[in-house]
């Protein structure tokens, strides 16, 4: 089996133990490709402004396909290099939809990713929750606003929040009443979270970026994810690699399963080249 061109990772659950470390196993596996001439890119549902904790352990710089697809960003350079942003009229659309469809099942909230210029800029500019929005332990740092405020700016996902559901459950009631020539929903958790990008955005969109200023043709690009957002991802791959870990549904797009993200699955692959 020959080599790849292009490694592609997911961030959490892929690359990162439950513990939230690259393992030394992994991070000299990866090493060992960079030194042999292979790249080695990052896709994740996170923002760039929250990368630099997962940059912090490997000893190079990857690309980063950031926001599900909707932003390529260099991190060597602070720089963002494509987006593609929902406007306006749409981040209103989805809202709407969405509370109509969740309208007396609950308490629930939106949010959104404003893409911003840098990885460094205010966190309570570019993640904006509306009230009935529920937090999680790393949401540090975010602003409170109406919908009319939230959805005024373009963005590059929008979030949809309901804590009583499991994201499954959520997706199952939502996504359908969402004209997918208008966004594309997905979830990158299990906690009741919707993630909605520009139609036609998604990892393998932002990753297809990537190989072609490469010059690698995705035959060439080994893909390894763990939820529905890498999906579309691992298809478009020469070859997609579903976690131990990862959601059936994943498993079921995949070329192949390795062991999961705390049984050094990514590593296991990546070791029977470099």
């Amino acid at each position: 089996m020959v080599a790849p061109k292009l490694i592609v990772s997911d961030i959490d659950g892929t690359l990162l133990d439950s513990n939230g470390r690259v393992s030394p196993r992994l991070r000299d596996a990866l090493t060992r490709a960079v030194r042999a001439g292979t790249k080695v890119a990052l896709a994740t549902g996170r923002p760039h402004r929250w990368l630099a904790p997962v940059l912090d352990q490997l000893p190079f710089t990857p690309m980063c396909v950031c926001a599900n697809g909707a932003v390529v960003y260099d991190p060597s350079h602070d720089d963002v290099l494509h987006r593609h942003e929902l406007h306006p009229e749409t981040l209103g659309e989805i809202a709407r939809t969405a509370a109509d469809v969740l309208a007396g099942r609950g308490e629930y909230g939106f949010g959104v990713e404003r893409v911003g210029d840098s990885a460094f800029d205010p966190e309570d500019q570019c993640f904006l929750i509306t009230p009935g929005y529920s937090t999680d332990l790393w949401d540090i740092g975010y602003g409170v606003v109406d919908v009319g405020e939230l959805v005024s700016v373009p963005a590059a996902k929008i979030l949809v929040r309901h804590k009583a559901m499991t994201s499954a459950e959520l997706f199952d009631l939502v996504a359908p009443a969402v004209d997918p020539q208008r966004a594309h929903v997905t979830y990158s958790m299990n906690d009741g979270l919707l993630e909605v990008s520009a139609p036609g955005i998604n990892k393998a969109a932002g990753v297809s970026i990537v190989a072609a200023e490469l010059g690698i043709d995705p035959r060439d690009v080994i893909a390894f994810g763990d939820m529905p957002n890498d999906i579309e991802m691992l298809a478009w791959a020469g070859t997609g690699v579903a976690m131990g870990n990862a959601a059936p549904i994943v498993h079921d797009a995949a070329d192949a399963t390795t062991a999961s993200n705390d049984d050094f699955g990514l590593a296991r692959v990546i070791e029977q080249w470099f």
